[in-house]
């Protein structure tokens, strides 16, 4: 299962009633943060979860609402004498920019790892949770990420036992090990049927609507995307500014045919976004317009059923 909460749903600046835009994944006792905007910290202890089990940092782009709450939580992450390293992906020029942040924040005692995105698409593993990053379509370079946890076929134990394969290495095989005894080899393709369908969860903000986004985001389970505008005649700005309406994101929910999309990165001036879910529900009709620190907990297919969503 993994463990999600946009921890804030704001874009440009932070209000007292919205922070910034944030996103905080749970999963296998490590946590994954994409974007650190400004607020990012109080967010994070307001949904009573922890800093300092952040094992990875995904930044979009380099923006201030997404990356200037940075500094302080690195300093909270030493004061909580972490050591452990800390996994940075993001663009070109990722680990000069962090530097600069870091004039604020010059001595740690863990170090930082950098993975800094060249291609339009890249794939990273931790502890089993995938990460692929996609290039999206902003006024500077920036990526999207899904986050996907795939799942192996079920055990079947009339094959393993035609096969005469000793009961003590099934949990191994099952596991994905290969197996060398008595001058037989033992593999998961054996005793495993097709893969099951795991979970997948698609974050992207600042951008244009882009092909590579629908594809990217095909099938997940959840798709957070920028909304940034959602009234009347604010389509010309969006493109000016390479921004999203609300309707233009849903339009990609339909095409990615995802199972749920929540709305985040308001623009200020968007006041009460919630008066405009009915409106976009016509396109896609599993949209929320998300609320700061919005939770759920994405199950495998078979325990869905036992899901729970929270707003605060």
């Amino acid at each position: 299962m993994m463990d999600v909460c946009l921890l804030g749903t704001g874009g440009m600046m932070p209000l007292p009633y919205r922070a910034l835009t944030s996103l905080m994944v749970r999963y296998n006792g490590m946590n994954v943060l994409i974007d650190c905007g400004e607020g990012t910290q109080v967010s994070i202890k307001q949904q009573g979860w922890s800093v300092k089990p952040i094992d990875v940092i995904c930044f979009t782009h380099f923006h201030a609402d997404h990356i200037s709450g940075l500094p302080g939580l690195l300093l909270t992450l030493g004061n909580a004498e972490r050591t452990e390293p800390v996994t940075m992906i993001g663009p070109k020029r990722l680990e000069k920019v962090v530097n600069a942040l870091r004039m604020i924040a010059p001595e740690l005692p863990f170090p930082i790892q950098y993975v800094e995105l060249e291609q339009d698409e890249e794939s990273f593993t931790f502890n089993g949770l995938r990460i692929n990053a996609f290039k999206v379509n902003h006024n500077i370079t920036c990526y999207g990420y899904s986050l996907e946890l795939d799942r192996a076929g079920k055990f079947d134990v009339e094959k393993a036992q035609k096969l005469n394969i000793p009961v003590p290495f099934w949990n191994k095989l099952q596991k994905g090990e290969t197996i060398e005894y008595e001058g037989k080899t033992y593999t998961t393709d054996m005793v495993l049927g097709p893969p099951r369908k795991g979970i997948k969860l698609t974050y992207c903000t600042d951008t244009r609507p882009t092909e590579g986004i629908i594809r990217n985001a095909a099938g997940s389970d959840l798709f957070i995307c920028e909304g940034m505008y959602a009234e009347d005649g604010k389509e010309a700005k969006a493109k000016e500014h390479k921004h999203m309406t609300f309707y233009e994101a849903a339009q990609m929910a339909k095409e990615a045919e995802v199972r749920e999309m929540w709305l985040t990165h308001y623009s200020p001036s968007l006041v009460r976004p919630q008066d405009y879910e009915k409106k976009v529900r016509k396109i896609f009709p599993n949209t929320v317009v998300a609320k700061d620190r919005r939770t759920t907990t994405l199950l495998y297919e078979e325990e869905a059923h036992g899901s729970a969503e929270e707003d605060h």
